[in-house]
C-alpha cells in the first residue's frame, strides 16, 4: 500500500509511491483493454462520494468509469445539486455525507485547499481531483504513466513542460512528480507566465522555446487559461501561437523519438497545431486511456483492496 492515507499533492508521494501506482495500473490497464466485461470486485461494497464543485469533463468521467469497473458503489454531487452551493459550509456538507459511513471523497474545487480541509471533516480517504492553481496529483500519475510505457523508463528523461506555468495545477503536481522520478525539467512560458518561485519546483525556466527544444525527450503542452486571459496577460492567441505555440516546424527541431502530450482540452492552434496534436508523436489520446487505469490504482491501494482484486 501507499505511504500516505490520502492522494492530495504528488510532494507528498516517495519514488516507490510513484511505482507502485503505475505498476499496479499496468494491471488494470490489461483489464480495460478486454473485448468483454472490464470489471473487478476489487472495491465490491466500498462507497466512493465524487463531489466536484467545478465543472469536468474528463476527470469526473473517468473517474465515474474507473470506479464502476473495480465494482464500487458510488454516489455523485456537484453542480446546481450541491449543498455547497445553496449556502451550507462546506464542513457540515462534508460531515453529514461522512455520517452515511462512505469510504472515500473525491474532491474537484476551484479553490486551493478544499480536498484538504475535507481530510479535516471526514475519516474517509480523500482524493484530489484537482483544486485552484494548486494541484492535480491524479493527471500527474496518468501522465508519468503514459510517458514510462513509451520510454520504458523516467529516471533521466529531459521533459518541457510548456506554456500557462502560473495558473496550472496541472504544472504543480507534473513538475515535482517528475523530478521525484529522476526525469529533468525545464518549465517554458512567457514572462507574464512563468513561476514565482521555480526553486519551489527545483527545475529551471525559461522564456526561449526554440532553443531548448532539441534537447526534449517530452515536450508537455499547457493549457492556455482563456478565463484568466484578461488584464492582457498575453496579446493575442495567434501571437502566443507564433512565440510558443507547438506547430509543425517546432515539431520538426524534436528528436526523432521525442514525443507530445497535453491534459486537455486544446486550444487548437493557439498552445498546439492540429497537425501536431493528431500526428503520430502525440500521446494525448494515451493520455486519456491511462486516466482510467491509474485512477483505478489509486483507488485501489488506498482503499486496500482485496488481494485478488485485479484479476476475477
Amino acid at each position: 500500500m501507499l505511504s500516505v492515507k490520502h492522494l492530495l499533492d504528488t510532494t507528498s508521494l516517495t519514488a516507490d509511491d510513484i511505482t507502485q501506482i503505475l505498476d499496479t495500473a499496468r494491471s488494470f490497464a490489461e483489464i480495460n483493454s478486454r473485448k468483454g466485461i472490464k470489471k473487478v470486485p476489487a472495491l465490491r461494497g466500498r462507497t466512493i462520494v465524487n463531489l466536484f464543485l467545478e465543472p469536468s469533463t474528463r476527470t469526473r468521467s473517468s473517474f465515474e468509469l474507473a470506479e464502476k469497473r473495480l465494482s464500487a458503489d458510488t454516489l455523485n454531487m456537484g453542480g446546481s445539486t450541491s449543498s455547497v452551493v445553496k449556502g451550507e459550509s462546506l464542513a457540515d456538507t462534508i460531515q453529514t455525507i461522512d455520517a452515511m459511513n462512505v469510504d472515500m471523497f473525491v474532491v474537484r474545487a476551484r479553490l486551493a485547499g478544499t480536498p484538504k480541509k475535507v481530510t479535516e471533516n471526514t475519516d474517509a480517504i480523500v482524493i484530489n481531483a484537482g483544486d485552484g492553481k494548486h494541484q492535480h496529483p491524479t493527471q500527474a500519475m496518468l501522465d508519468l504513466y503514459t510517458i514510462r510505457e513509451h520510454f520504458g523508463h523516467l529516471d533521466g528523461l529531459n521533459v518541457a513542460i510548456v506554456g500557462d506555468l502560473a495558473h496550472s495545477r496541472v504544472c504543480g503536481s507534473l513538475a515535482p512528480a517528475l523530478t521525484t522520478m529522476g526525469a529533468n525539467v525545464t518549465l517554458v512560458g512567457p514572462p507574464t507566465f512563468l513561476v514565482d518561485d521555480p526553486t519551489y519546483y527545483r527545475c529551471p525556466q525559461t522564456s526561449d522555446f526554440d532553443s531548448i527544444l532539441p534537447d526534449m525527450d517530452v515536450v508537455y503542452m499547457l493549457r492556455v487559461q482563456l478565463e484568466r486571459m484578461e488584464g492582457a496577460a498575453i496579446p493575442s492567441k495567434r501571437e502566443y501561437n507564433r512565440l510558443y505555440g507547438l506547430d509543425v516546424r517546432r515539431q520538426s527541431m524534436m528528436k526523432e523519438n521525442a514525443i507530445i502530450c497535453h491534459p486537455g482540452p486544446m486550444n487548437r492552434g493557439m498552445e498546439i497545431n492540429t497537425e501536431v496534436a493528431d500526428s503520430d508523436r502525440s500521446r494525448i489520446l494515451d493520455q486519456v486511456t491511462a486516466g482510467v487505469a491509474t485512477r483505478m490504482a489509486e483507488m485501489y491501494l488506498l482503499l486496500g483492496g482485496e488481494n485478488n482484486g485485479i484479476s476475477d
